[in-house]
């Protein structure tokens, strides 16, 4: 089976988000915070460990078992579509009411960046659904999704741990947004190694790779677009229950829509080779 050692790179984005977020929202979990923050991390600590557990199960030769976790992350997705949503609502509202000189910068650009991150997500589920009898591509499709997570953790340990990476150097608010682009070209030139590793099987890889750049742009130059914030307003007067809908049902159409989209089984197997994962 392909990507032998996924289950570690998996594990190590796993560790980042713990230590990313230990100060935030881990060490002080017992005093009250949104709803949504709740939601976010469990179903994307939830994604994370179900994708190291499909790794080592697979290469244990246990299929049957892979599978029922395969239709597991059917009721799983549409969750953690749900959770990114719900913390662009939070962002938008404490936009709204300009809570401070800090979200009325980087306000817009945390709206944009996680609407990225979703629509990257819903593109890469519903690739790996519709590849599923492709072993190399379904498996990168999925492997490909903890990389749109990575920038959020590691810029924090960043701005805490290694200012020094840092290299753009922008001053106030926009250095927050410096270290999730630099954190983004890491994890970028990362998948385009992969990409180059693997250039026939490699378009998971490359897919990811334009998502995070796209990314980075747009959060970068969010807040000196005049028209940025304005839309994260209007964003904001939606009423949740229409946002989180919304997110929900596009969580479910990706999953259906991928499955419907794959080709008929074949009656040959693919070969059984092994690739490492970096």
């Amino acid at each position: 089976m392909p990507y032998r050692h996924a289950h570690y790179y998996v594990g190590f984005v796993l560790l980042v988000v713990l230590g990313g977020f230990w100060a935030s929202y881990f060490a002080p979990i017992a005093k009250p915070m949104p709803l949504g923050f709740h939601v976010h991390a469990i179903t994307s600590i939830t994604w994370l460990i179900l994708l190291l557990a499909q790794s080592v199960v697979i290469h244990a030769r246990q299929n049957a078992l892979h599978r029922q976790l395969g239709l597991a992350s059917f009721a799983l997705f549409p969750l953690l579509m749900v959770g990114f949503t719900m913390i662009i609502n939070v962002s938008a509202e404490r936009f709204a009411g300009r809570e401070s000189p800090f979200i009325a910068h980087v306000g817009p650009a945390f709206g944009l960046g996680m609407a990225g991150a979703l629509v990257a997500y819903l593109a890469l589920f519903y690739l790996a659904m519709k590849h599923r009898r492709n072993v190399r591509l379904h498996a990168g499709y999925m492997l490909a999704t903890p990389m749109i997570l990575f920038e959020s953790p590691f810029s924090r340990l960043m701005d805490a741990w290694f200012p020094w990476m840092n290299v753009i150097g922008s001053e106030g608010p926009q250095a927050l947004l410096d270290t999730i682009v630099v954190s983004n070209g890491l994890v970028t030139i990362f998948a385009l190694a992969l990409y180059a590793r693997d250039r026939k099987h490699g378009a998971p890889w490359l897919l990811a790779a334009v998502f995070m750049t796209v990314n980075s742009i747009l959060m970068w130059f969010a807040p000196s677009w005049p028209w940025a914030g304005p839309l994260f307003d209007a964003y904001a007067a939606l009423p949740d229950a229409v946002t989180l809908a919304a997110a929900a049902g596009a969580g479910l159409a990706a999953g259906w829509l991928g499955w419907r989209a794959a080709p008929p089984r074949q009656g040959r197997r693919e070969p059984r080779e092994a690739v490492a994962l970096g």
